[in-house]
């Protein structure tokens, strides 16, 4: 083989493996990428990510079954809310509140 093939080869790969690190790039941009689901038995995880701006976003952590909305910037965090009841407390206490009298549980 000669120096032409070897030049197209080397080419040829980080060609590849620039579209390998772009899409990786954009699954993290776009909050796909698998980081976001807590596995079983763990007390802290990230819920949601909703991205504000190039520079800031809002994060939805849950920690021992509690969650909190922080905002994440270049400079500075903050807590937004805290406190937060889990999505499927919240739909149970919805359900019970609009449930008839007598399918109410003390």
């Amino acid at each position: 083989m000669d120096f032409e093939t070897y030049l197209r080869f080397l080419l040829v790969l980080v060609f590849v493996l620039g579209l390998v690190f772009a899409l990786g790039w954009v699954l993290k941009r776009s909050g796909i990428g698998g980081g976001a689901m807590m596995g079983k038995g763990r007390r802290l995880g990230v819920v949601e990510t909703a991205f504000l701006g190039p520079k800031h976003r809002l994060v939805l952590v849950r920690r021992d079954d509690v969650e909190h909305l922080v905002l994440i910037g270049p400079t500075s965090n903050a807590v937004v809310e805290t406190g937060i009841a889990p999505r499927e407390s919240f739909q149970a206490l919805v359900k019970q509140q609009t449930a008839p009298q007598s399918e109410r549980q003390p």
